[in-house]
């Protein structure tokens, strides 16, 4: 038992050492950092590079999340937003219809518009377009984050147009940057078995982030994890996008999500364990050494681990939301927005400095 533990220490020293030194981890270092249950040097290590990297500041935005439809083509096995065309409670706005609720919600100090929503493929590529145009012609100073990668693939099949066609076409009409979902697992074996097979590929994913990147875009990246994908494939996921990153450098942060349950009852068996979540977090800050931002999504997390995840690497703590659905739909319990206030008080309650961002990371006011 004792050499067993000698030899975890000793894996534990070297990765600490390539650390301290800023040497990149390896696929083997993550899969360790992952089978080891010394969290709390896991924690450390990740924030001591978050804050050679960030300093104290955490970030957030004053934002909006919008959804102008629910009917989606796909049938991932972890949704619980999507409804088929014509099934009760399926929905698709028109741009009047959302800027009805936009009115009841919106003032002047909103800085972006989080557009996320199904794969319809009973309205025209043009749809998408003119509801990005109208939000824009209606909120100018307000970015438009919209359309995640599985999303732009769902559009060039729909509109026949390519991916960079498809990005270009949007980014005129007042497309600002581009969400990171749609990722899941950046594994074929796991998109097979989670029924994404008619979603976009790895392949894909990582293509059109690289085209919109190239188009002079930054975007964002995440990974949704907890349900049947190994701890390899969680670490190669990573890997797929810090060699996308070297290749670019379009990710301005990378967001890990935990699968939500069915249900806001489920048991504590149903859901991923504040120690997964924790650890995912950190390792995901030592391993993207060239993301600048990490993020702990408080609709994920909850609020008081997401003020944990502020000293195990996290440097954003999202956004305002308003109200959020897909997490909600899927049984998180979580708030479904928070104020510019509360967002404050649970940065500065952690003990860091909390910064009011826009979309790209410029600092608005530091409190």
């Amino acid at each position: 038992m004792s050499m067993i533990v000698n030899s975890q220490e000793r894996r534990m020293a070297e990765i600490a050492e390539k650390v301290e030194h800023g040497e990149r981890l390896t696929l083997e270092d993550g899969v360790f950092l992952y089978e080891t249950d010394d969290l709390l040097t896991i924690g450390q290590l990740a924030n001591q590079v978050n804050l050679k990297k960030n300093g104290k500041k955490v970030y957030f935005v004053d934002n909006m999340s919008l959804y102008f439809t629910n009917v989606c083509e796909e049938h991932c096995a972890f949704c619980h937003f999507r409804r088929d065309e014509g099934e009760d409670g399926a929905y698709t706005l028109t741009a009047e219809q959302m800027f009805d609720y936009i009115d009841k919600h919106y003032h002047p100090n909103m800085r972006e518009f989080h557009i996320t929503g199904g794969h319809n493929p009973n309205v025209p590529f043009q749809y998408y377009v003119d509801c990005i145009k109208g939000l824009k012609q209606c909120y100018p100073n307000v970015t438009i984050k919209a359309h995640t990668a599985a999303e732009i693939e769902f559009f060039s099949r729909l509109s026949g147009l390519s991916y960079k066609e498809v990005l270009q076409t949007l980014m005129d009409a007042g497309l600002g940057t581009m969400p990171g979902g749609g990722a899941e697992i950046l594994s074929e074996r796991y998109r097979k078995k989670m029924h994404l097979v008619d979603k976009a590929s790895t392949e894909a994913w990582l293509e059109v982030h690289r085209t919109a990147h190239q188009l002079g875009m930054k975007t964002h990246a995440t990974m949704l994890f907890g349900s049947i994908e190994t701890f390899e494939e969680r670490i190669r996921h990573m890997m797929y996008l810090r060699e996308l990153q070297d290749e670019t450098g379009g990710f301005m942060v990378f967001i890990p999500n935990s699968v939500q349950p069915a249900s806001v009852n489920a048991s504590i068996k149903r859901r991923v364990s504040a120690f997964d979540n924790l650890k995912t977090i950190a390792i995901s800050r030592l391993m993207l050494d060239n993301i600048q931002h990490v993020k702990a999504y408080f609709i994920n997390l909850g609020t008081q681990l997401t003020q944990i995840a502020l000293t195990f690497g996290a440097s954003d703590a999202h956004g305002t939301i308003i109200q959020e659905r897909i997490s909600h739909a899927a049984g998180a319990t979580s708030p479904e927005g928070m104020t510019r206030d509360e967002l404050v008080w649970l940065i500065q309650g952690a003990g860091r400095i909390a910064v009011e961002r826009d979309t790209f990371y410029n600092e608005i006011k530091v409190y």
